[in-house]
């Protein structure tokens, strides 16, 4: 399956959907749909040996009979993985940071109409509205039910708007909350499926309690007696993300990322300028394996090569694995169990690095030497108990103890 048009292509896949449309090209004349363009000058073979992004620009031979087209065909798709494989084995931050933006990735609702069975969604928060970034409902996974939670953005400008872009706003997180309560009392297990790049910031948002709506969440599913299994399908944002993220085990696919703040917005934070967001991607810290070696997930959920947006079905296979093996480790746990197992999970993250100047400020801290000349070793400057006794009643008026001048005075010199 190859991805939409030229407008959704990213600059460093490019090379290899220009190999794949020629590959494409052939078939068709194979097939007999289409013809040879004319003028077109026939080639030897192409070149075998390392694959570099100029290979692709060959130029078609112009008469060959079907074999010789099935064996043309056959060294292009040689040669078009061997490429994908170079370009998505070295990808950076930022080109995984668009990767995980890339608007023909499998969003929340084509993974539940390919992982899971009889969904039944469910609407409202049943105190303001229904917010439509937020899709939640039950379902079958496998013989088992499930409560689905999951953000979800639009295809269309039409569906974006309705959608927000992925972007919840409170009566969303009070929705999700309101169905992590009815999943609890029917001892469902809970997935969640987390794609935004933020929690709604409009004024509107504010005025109905974003932030605290968020906190209630947080807190309510610290204390869910349920198995929860969050997984990270695109874009992880902020609190708008975490918001739906406190479960016992977190996965992100291969391409996703996660992270308190947006590349671009730290950069604009940080450097004052949106520019710098590949260097501010590098600094967070926001892919897969930076977050797998830190412990902030548990497991990765491989993508096809080129990414999820190339091949849905087989994404949503490979998740569907994934979740049946954390759901089957979950369910040997107790309610009691599976708090625990929460809690525990959440107070260990964090890591830090101890560098060799803590050494020094250990030694710097330690008791000063038997001969030392005053506290910590160090005598008074000169004449500064004399200048104390001159000076008077202290700021405010208050003066020192009786004998305290004379006691200092007794001891100058002696050590303490």
């Amino acid at each position: 399956m190859y991805p939409d048009p030229v407008s959704r292509e990213l600059d460093f896949e490019r090379p290899v959907l220009e190999l794949e449309r020629k590959i494409e090209e052939l078939r068709r004349i194979a097939a007999g749909i289409d013809r040879l363009p004319s003028g077109v000058a026939a080639e030897n073979d192409p070149p075998t040996g390392d694959v570099h992004p100029s290979d692709t620009d060959s130029s078609l031979p112009a008469r060959a009979d079907q074999s010789d087209l099935d064996r043309q065909i056959a060294r292009l798709e040689k040669r078009a993985q061997k490429l994908q494989e170079q370009v998505f084995h070295s990808l950076t931050r930022w080109q995984i940071v668009q990767l995980s933006r890339h608007p023909s990735r499998p969003y929340a609702l084509d993974y539940v109409q390919r992982v899971f069975t009889d969904f039944t969604e469910l609407h409202g928060d049943r105190a303001f509205a229904d917010d439509g970034a937020i899709v939640a409902g039950i379902a079958r996974f496998g013989t088992d039910s499930v409560m689905i939670l999951g953000h979800q953005k639009g295809r269309s400008t039409k569906e974006n708007v309705r959608r927000n872009f992925g972007m919840a706003r409170p009566e969303g997180y009070r929705k999700a909350m309101r169905l992590m309560r009815l999943a609890e009392r029917f001892g469902l297990p809970i997935i969640t499926l987390i794609d935004t790049p933020g929690a709604y910031p409009g004024i509107d948002a504010e005025e109905r309690g974003q932030a605290l709506a968020i906190a209630e969440s947080l807190e309510h599913m610290a204390g869910l007696r349920v198995p929860v299994v969050a997984v990270v399908i695109g874009e992880g944002g902020s609190g708008g993300a975490l918001a739906i993220g406190v479960a016992n085990r977190v996965l992100m696919l291969e391409y996703s990322t996660y992270s308190v703040i947006s590349p671009e917005a730290c950069s604009s934070i940080l450097f004052k300028d949106a520019s710098f967001a590949e260097r501010a991607a590098d600094a967070l810290k926001l892919t897969a394996p930076d977050l797998q070696r830190l412990g902030v997930i548990d497991d990765i959920v491989p993508e096809p090569v080129g990414g999820a947006h190339r091949d849905h079905e087989l994404a949503a296979a490979r998740l569907r694995e994934a979740l049946t093996r954390h759901l089957r480790d979950l369910a040997r746990l107790d309610a009691a169990q599976l708090t625990d197992d929460r809690y525990r999970r959440f107070r260990k993250l964090g890591a830090f690095e101890e560098l060799a100047l803590n050494s020094e400020l250990r030694r710097s801290s330690a008791p000063p030497p038997d001969d030392a000349s005053g506290p910590g070793g160090v005598n008074p400057p000169a004449g500064a108990i004399a200048s104390l006794n001159a000076s008077g009643p202290v700021t405010g008026g208050v003066n020192p103890p009786a004998g305290a001048i004379a006691s200092l005075n007794a001891s100058d010199g002696e050590s303490r």
